[in-house]
């Protein structure tokens, strides 16, 4: 059995890929950028950037390995607004601060294990993983890139969206060159990349990462307790006093579908109907001139779950996702999906929800107003979901030992 080092900044995954090993016995540390403990004297902190913090903790992790730097990250994060560095700017120099702070609990780990013999496992995410890959290979382990998006393909879906819509978010900015011929160095260097969908394959494959080198790997999720028993219900009609209530549950930003969301609901704007916007938003609120929207803004993550519940039908609209974790967390609270086809395989069209032919407002409009003349197809897919299987952590971890064996016999390491 491999053992595993994973590198991530954030709680990406609600820490999947950590977990899956740990419950495995098979992770030998996570060095990740924040990590609060309940006990964590950081929980006891006033203000929006610490309440964020909190969720930087996974009670699955709890006796694991965990090296992290929150300290370091809040003076980071300090400095950087002090230089008024913009999001681009601020995204890159973190990558780098946290690669440089990685790299140096590998050199750690490293000296410990030339003494044992072992060769583990490096997994670390695009974007923040060049120079710990080239420090992993420099020692001998084999890597592995957990591909969060769909790379370079979606930057140009974002620009082609954009130049379609720039009065909905004006101050959009792509990415530098730079940041692409970075990662393209990350997957030159890589031995193996996971990606989630077949959607990000295909994307990958398109800007010219190596078919070989490329492993298709559903998210996982495990659903809340509460989660298991809730139990949802839909009125025999919907009307003003009880209007079909859909969530979109994310960030509300060109990628995801939102200027067909937005035309959907001026279309539906007469209709017994409510979309419910949860998230950071980058859209112009200018724009949204519809009566029967609901912008709520940004919530913890922990006061997510009253969305789901409360809503009928969660809606993902997303022009390009890796996956859409979002998908698996509506689906445990058996919350029917409206969903593209570019992000993961979630939705059986028909079965537990319906996959939109296209990203328009008129298709979303088209699926709602069915759902509005027969409520009775949202009860009958809510019943599917709650007979579907789960993702599983241990069909994880032993999907990555599989893709790490393949890896050294390729490779010729042990």
């Amino acid at each position: 059995m491999n053992s595993w080092i994973c590198c991530q900044i954030g709680a990406r995954e609600h820490y999947a890929i950590a977990r899956s090993l740990h419950q495995a016995n098979q992770l030998t540390t996570l060095i990740t950028d924040a990590w609060i403990p309940p006990r964590s004297l950081f929980n006891a902190l006033p203000g929006a950037t610490f309440r964020s913090l909190r969720d930087r903790f996974h009670s699955d992790l709890e006796t694991a390995s965990v090296q992290a730097f929150t300290s370091s990250l809040l003076q980071f994060e300090l400095s950087q607004k002090i230089q008024k560095a913009s999001e681009w700017e601020r995204m890159i120099a973190r990558n780098r601060w946290f690669q440089n702070r990685a790299i140096q609990q590998l050199e750690a780990i490293a000296t410990k294990l030339s003494h044992t013999n072992t060769q583990p496992v490096l997994f670390t995410y695009s974007y923040a993983a060049l120079e710990i890959l080239k420090y992993a290979k420099s020692q001998g382990w084999s890597t592995v890139l957990g591909q969060i998006d769909p790379g370079l393909v979606e930057e140009e879906i974002v620009i082609r969206e954009q130049q379609k819509h720039p009065d909905l978010a004006p101050g959009w900015q792509p990415v530098p060159p730079s940041y692409w011929e970075n990662w393209k160095a990350e997957c030159e260097v890589v031995d193996r990349i996971i990606v989630n969908s077949n959607w990000s394959r295909q994307a990958l494959q398109q800007a010219g990462i190596a078919a070989e080198k490329i492993e298709v790997i559903p998210l996982v999720y495990s659903p809340p307790e509460a989660a298991r028993s809730f139990q949802r219900t839909y009125p025999e009609k919907f009307s003003n006093e009880r209007p079909l209530r859909l969530l979109f549950l994310g960030q509300i930003i060109l990628r995801k579908g939102i200027a067909a969301l937005l035309e959907a609901a001026e279309k539906l704007k007469d209709q017994p109907i409510e979309f419910w916007l949860v998230g950071r938003s980058e859209i112009t609120p200018s724009a949204t001139i519809s009566n029967n929207i609901r912008w709520i803004g940004s919530v913890p993550r922990s006061t997510t779950a009253q969305y789901y519940q409360q809503a009928d039908v969660f809606l993902f609209p997303t022009l390009s996702d890796g996956f859409g974790l979002t998908q698996l967390e509506a689906q445990a609270w058996k919350l029917p999906l409206v969903a593209s086809k570019f992000c993961g395989e979630v939705v059986a069209d028909g079965v537990n929800g319906k996959v939109l032919p296209e990203v328009t407002g008129e298709a979303i409009a088209t699926v709602l107003q069915t759902f509005l003349e027969q409520p009775q197809q949202l009860a009958a897919f809510s019943e599917a979901i709650a007979s579907r299987s789960n993702w599983q952590l241990s069909q994880l971890s032993s999907q990555l030992q599989i893709l790490a064996q393949s890896t050294q016999a390729l490779s010729g390491t042990h």
